[in-house]
C-alpha cells in the first residue's frame, strides 16, 4: 500500500460521512445528523409478486439453467441446510418425501432463507419459518422450475396463520430473494439468481474490448488505457468534455464475466457492463441531461432513455433490449470528472452503491493524489483504495444503499 494510504483513507472516510448523515451518530452520547427512520413494510397482496417483472428474466432471478439431479455433476453446486454448524433450528423442514430433499439448495438459497428465518422471530416471537418445498428431484413442478435448480423454496409460517403471508411475502423480498410471489393462499414462493449469475457482484466493470474514446478521437480498448491518456466524458453541465483517466478502480485481465448488454436503435449504440455498474437513466427523453439519475445496469429496462455520443453531441436514446452475454477482461476505469463514454454511451466510473455524487465525492481523495502527478499502472485486481472504501461503506451505509447482489469481492 503507497505510504499516503492511510491520510488518503482518512480523508475518503470523512466524505463518505459527510455524505451519508444517517450513518452517524451510531454509539452513545451526542448524535449527529438525523437516523433515518427504517421504512414501513407493507404486506404483499395476494398474487402481487416483486420485483414486478416474470421470474426467469433478467430483474429477478434469471433463466433456468437445467435441471439438477443427484448424480449430476451440478449436484456439487448444492448444500444441505442441515448438517452443523449451519444447522438452522429456527426453520422447519416439511420434508413430506422423507428424502430430505426440501433442505438441499443453493448457497445463495441458503443464506436467504436463514436471513429471514431471523426475521420471522423478530416479526412474531414465537413463530418460526416453515418450508413446504425445495429442490424438487421428483418432477412435481412445471417445465423448467427452479425448484429443480435449488433455486427456489415455499415457505409458511410454523403456525399456518395465512394472515401473516402477505407481510412473510414482505419479509422474504427484504431478505434478499430475487423473485418473491404471493402464489398460493397456502404458501410464498421465493427464488434466488443462480451462482453464476451472482458472480456479477465482483463490482462494475468493461469487457477488455469495449472501447473509450481519446482526445484526439482514436478509439482505444479499455485495457489499454494508461495514466496520461484524456478520454471523452460527461462534464456537471451535461456537455461532452475530456478528462483525464487516472488509474482502474478494478482490474482483471483474464476474468470470464456475465454482463448486462443494453442496445439502443436512435442511435444505435451496444453498451455491455457488470450488472452493478451505473447508467445515466431517465423515463422520458425530454428530461434535461443534468437531470439523468444513475442507476445500476441491471435495473435498466427497455423504454428508459440513457446518455449516448450523437450527431450533434450528447442526447438521449431509448433504450430497445437489455440481454445478457458471457464476455473476458474486467475493467473499471476512473476519471477526474468520474464520468467516461464507453462504446459511446455515458457511464459513470463508480458502482455498487447507487449514489454517484456520493462516490466521487468519497474518490476525490484518490483524484487528487494523481492529479499532483501521482501516476501508477494499477495491478491486477481491485485498487487498494477501492477495496477499504467498500468496506468502510459496509459499515456506515443502508443495505438499501447497495446493489441487491451485494458488495464486490475485497480479495485482490
Amino acid at each position: 500500500m503507497p505510504p499516503l494510504a492511510l491520510p488518503l483513507l482518512a480523508v475518503g472516510c470523512a466524505l463518505l460521512l459527510l455524505g451519508a448523515p444517517g450513518a452517524l451518530g451510531c454509539g452513545p452520547g451526542r448524535v449527529i445528523g438525523r437516523r433515518p427512520r427504517p421504512p414501513r413494510l407493507i404486506p404483499l397482496s395476494y398474487k402481487q409478486f416483486l420485483p414486478h417483472v416474470p421470474e426467469k428474466t433478467l430483474g429477478a432471478s434469471g433463466r433456468y439453467e437445467g435441471k439438477i439431479a443427484r448424480n449430476s455433476e451440478r449436484f456439487k453446486e448444492l448444500t444441505p441446510n442441515y448438517n452443523p454448524p449451519n444447522y438452522n433450528p429456527d426453520i422447519i423442514f416439511k420434508d413430506e418425501e422423507n428424502t430430505g430433499a426440501d433442505r438441499i439448495m443453493t448457497q445463495r438459497c441458503k443464506d436467504r432463507l436463514n436471513s429471514l428465518a431471523i426475521s420471522v422471530m423478530n416479526q412474531w416471537p414465537g413463530v418460526k419459518l416453515r418450508v413446504t418445498e425445495g429442490w424438487d428431484e421428483d418432477g412435481h413442478h412445471s417445465d423448467e422450475s427452479l425448484h429443480y435448480e435449488g433455486r427456489a423454496v415455499d415457505i409458511t409460517t410454523s403456525d399456518r396463520d395465512r394472515n401473516k403471508y402477505g407481510m412473510l411475502a414482505r419479509l422474504a423480498a427484504e431478505a434478499g430473494f430475487d423473485w418473491v410471489y404471493y402464489e398460493s393462499k397456502a404458501h410464498i414462493h421465493c427464488s434466488v439468481k443462480s451462482e453464476h449469475s451472482a458472480a456479477a457482484k465482483t463490482g462494475g466493470c468493461f469487457p477488455a474490448r469495449a472501447l473509450a474514446t481519446l482526445e484526439s478521437g482514436m478509439k482505444i480498448p479499455i485495457a489499454e488505457l494508461k495514466p496520461g491518456h484524456r478520454v471523452l466524458c460527461m462534464d456537471e453541465a451535461g456537455r461532452r468534455s475530456y478528462s483525464d483517466f487516472l488509474t482502474f478502480l478494478d482490474r482483471d485481465s483474464a476474468a470470464v464475466k456475465e454482463f448486462y448488454v443494453v442496445e439502443t436503435r436512435d442511435p444505435p449504440r451496444r453498451l455491455a457492463l457488470t450488472a452493478a455498474h451505473l447508467l445515466f437513466v431517465a423515463d422520458n427523453f425530454t428530461v434535461p441531461l443534468t437531470d439523468f439519475s444513475t442507476v445500476f445496469a441491471s435495473h435498466v429496462r427497455p423504454g428508459q432513455y440513457i446518455l449516448t455520443e450523437g450527431v450533434l453531441g450528447l442526447q438521449p436514446a431509448r433504450v430497445v433490449s437489455v440481454t445478457t452475454q458471457t464476455d473476458s477482461g474486467a475493467f473499471a476505469p476512473l476519471t477526474s470528472h468520474g464520468t467516461l463514454l464507453v462504446d459511446d454511451v455515458v457511464v459513470s466510473c463508480f458502482a455498487v452503491v447507487q449514489k454517484h455524487k456520493l462516490a466521487q465525492l468519497a474518490f476525490w481523495p484518490l483524484r487528487l493524489y494523481h492529479s499532483v502527478g501521482r501516476l501508477e499502472t494499477q495491478p491486477e485486481g481491485m485498487h487498494w483504495y477501492s477495496r477499504l472504501l467498500y468496506r468502510l461503506g459496509k459499515l456506515l451505509l443502508m443495505k438499501e444503499q447497495f446493489h441487491p447482489l451485494g458488495m464486490p469481492s475485497t480479495k485482490s
